[in-house]
């Protein structure tokens, strides 16, 4: 009962830890295609929601994550931020709430982290967030996700999952020696980059993309696999060794012997 429960312990590992790879992966397929935001149309969407009141200020910008650059065309890969006044006062949050509500924009989450509400919604090809600084609300406005966009982070995931529970499962039947240490290595090598991208699911859900995160991690995680190549060839190797000599020479013993005559 154990030995199973290790068995499929060890499975469940290879899912979790290569099902982010998959789903960053099939994030970065799925989101390309998005449509560029321009400042004209995020100010004609932010004078809909709030007629007659300017941002104090505006900053447009290609998108950032985890410091990697994205592409205009990827989700999140242009952002428009509008900066309004107020202060404390959270009647104006409030009041863009409203009228978003009113006016067909969709997909109403709450985003943590602001003294007042803050809030994300999509419409029209566009994504909303809405939170409050301490010189008022920010309008962040980015490209929303495209069609196909979770079913392909979907298929991504379940597709890592299913490698990482192969490839587990394949260690976990085979002599312990080299599969143990394989396992160990890809583990080392790739739980930080999981469990980061598991974090940021909880936190931010799917409205941010996942995939920079791994791009982040690449100058680290490439010579991490390089190495966990690099000793399983020389186990590898050392294991083929024949070990053979010894007997022989044990032989060679016995039939020079007198006692062989």
């Amino acid at each position: 009962m154990r030995h199973r429960l290790r068995y499929v312990a060890v499975v469940l590992l290879g899912a979790v830890l290569l099902g982010p790879v998959g789903l960053a992966a099939g994030s970065w397929y799925g989101g390309r295609g998005a449509v560029p935001l321009s400042l004209d149309k995020a100010q004609s969407a932010a004078q809909e929601l709030s007629p007659g009141t300017e941002p104090i200020g505006s900053m447009t910008g290609r998108g950032y994550r985890y410091g990697v650059e994205m592409a205009p065309d990827e989700v999140g890969g242009s952002q428009v931020d509008l900066q309004y006044g107020g202060g404390a006062d959270c009647a104006l949050s409030e009041r863009l709430r409203a009228a978003a509500e009113t006016r067909g924009w969709q997909e109403f989450r709450d985003v943590p982290g602001s003294r007042c509400d803050g809030w994300r919604a999509e419409r029209d090809g566009m994504s909303l967030t809405v939170t409050h600084l301490a010189d008022g609300p920010r309008l962040s406005m980015e490209p929303a996700a495209p069609r196909g966009f979770l079913a392909a982070t979907i298929t991504g995931t379940l597709l890592g999952a299913a490698a990482g529970a192969a490839l587990f499962r394949l260690l976990a039947r085979r002599r312990p020696r080299v599969p143990r240490l394989v396992g160990a290595l890809v583990t080392v090598a790739l739980l930080p980059g999981a469990a980061m991208t598991w974090l940021d699911l909880a936190t931010g859900g799917l409205a941010e993309p996942v995939w920079p995160l791994w791009q982040s991690l690449a100058p680290v995680l490439v010579p991490a696999l390089l190495v966990l190549l690099l000793v399983v060839v020389i186990v590898l190797a050392k294991q083929s060794k024949p070990a053979e000599p010894a007997a022989d020479a044990e032989s060679a013993a016995q039939v020079g012997s007198p006692s062989a005559g």
